[in-house]
């Protein structure tokens, strides 16, 4: 009877430590091993970090490369005194998850001329057919870049016909040295 009653107390005691293993959940140790949620939603918080950025505009653009928990950014901007290039960098070390920033920015040099060149790049852009709607929402879709008259066409159209249209517009201002077409089909 002895014997009987020691081995209920073992089995016993073996249920409710299981039991309690499994109310309590995953070890820390097999816990860690995870990707952590912040780590995988880094990609999607830059893209959303980087569309808060106050000054960023049709004449700015950035793109950035995640690999783990460092962050690459790159483009261009036209902000005076790097203030895009300093807040892209400050939002995106803002995110948890992220441990280093790497800036590649390059801040486009002040010019009247280049200037000139920007404005009438968006008049013979966004005046064609239906590239207007392109300019809709808090970051335009497509992004003029001017660096000494040569202009880079940046950003994601809806079709072909936009990105032809575009670029054809872009190549009727005078004074212009160079269109470069980077536009996406997205």
């Amino acid at each position: 009877m002895a014997m009987r009653a020691l081995t209920v107390r073992a089995l016993l005691g073996t249920g409710l430590l299981a039991l309690a293993l499994f109310v309590a959940g995953p070890s820390r140790a097999s816990a860690g091993t995870t990707t952590s949620p912040a780590v995988s939603n880094i990609p999607k918080e830059v893209k959303h970090q980087l569309a808060m950025l106050p000054w960023y505009g049709v004449f700015d653009s950035i793109s950035y490369q995640v690999n783990g928990t460092e962050v690459t950014l790159n483009g261009q901007v036209t902000s005076e005194h790097g203030v895009t290039k300093d807040d892209a960098q400050h939002f995106v070390q803002s995110i948890p998850g992220v441990t280093k920033v790497i800036n590649n920015i390059e801040i486009l040099p002040p010019s009247p001329y280049d200037n000139h060149i920007r404005r009438a790049e968006y008049r013979a852009i966004f005046s064609k057919g239906d590239l207007g709607g392109y300019t809709m929402g808090a970051i335009p879709q497509m992004h003029i870049i001017v660096k000494g008259g040569h202009v880079t066409l940046e950003g994601t159209v809806m079709n072909q016909m936009d990105k032809t249209m575009a670029g054809i517009a872009a190549n009727t201002v005078p004074g212009v040295f160079s269109v470069e077409n980077n536009l996406q089909i997205g």
